[in-house]
């Protein structure tokens, strides 16, 4: 059921072996996350929970030398990020439901506005961000009657990289999001399957 995710991790593990440039990763990683949202059968009820106040942030893979992350976001209904910045680059894909991203840039005094449309991110969808490509947004499930689950890759340990929320008042507060598990999806446990073609 999770070989999707455990192939996914070894895909963009070698794309990374491969040293590209950021372009290269967003496009080539995009396509990647693209394959993984695409279907809905792999991830695990325990990191698809929604909680009744705020959304969470549940670490499905941490590469060995934090080169990459991946982790699912589970939005209860109505629920929304506060304005905040990654640092680093990252991927979106919307595996259920959908969600909006609202884009912000700095004004002269340092104040989160918003810049252009929301973006909705509906099932299957991809979107990047980075400091290069656009970095602060506010994220919100799309449906106020509804759970919707997005699936993040990030160029580092994401819930260990001091980021930033933008108040309405101006200024940013630094935060580490950390996570909202306390176990991992076993990824590399074949044994069941291997029992099955070796069966005779």
């Amino acid at each position: 059921m999770i070989a999707p995710l455990r192939d996914f991790v070894g895909a963009f593990g070698r794309l990374l072996d491969s040293h590209p440039d950021e372009p290269r990763i967003l496009s080539e990683g995009g396509a990647l996350l693209r394959t993984l949202v695409a279907r809905d059968d792999w991830l695990p009820d325990a990191f698809a929970v929604p909680h009744p106040t705020y959304y969470q942030q549940f670490l499905l893979h941490a590469d060995s030398t934090e080169r990459f992350s991946v982790v699912s976001f589970v939005w209860g209904p109505g629920q929304a990020t506060p304005i905040h910045d990654h640092t680093v680059w990252g991927l979106i894909g919307m595996l259920r439901g959908a969600e909006y991203s609202q884009p912000y840039a700095l004004d002269a005094e340092g104040t989160a506005r918003p810049e252009g449309e929301p973006v909705r991110l509906d099932a299957g969808h991809v979107e990047a961000v980075s400091p290069t490509v656009g970095d602060l947004h506010r994220v919100h499930n799309a449906h106020a009657d509804q759970v919707s689950i997005s699936i993040h890759v990030y160029g580092a340990n994401i819930g260990a990289v001091r980021r930033h929320t933008y108040p309405a008042e101006g200024g940013r507060k630094p935060f580490v999001s950390g996570y909202s598990n306390t176990l991992l999806p076993n990824l590399w446990d074949r044994s069941a399957e291997l029992r099955n073609t070796t069966a005779a």
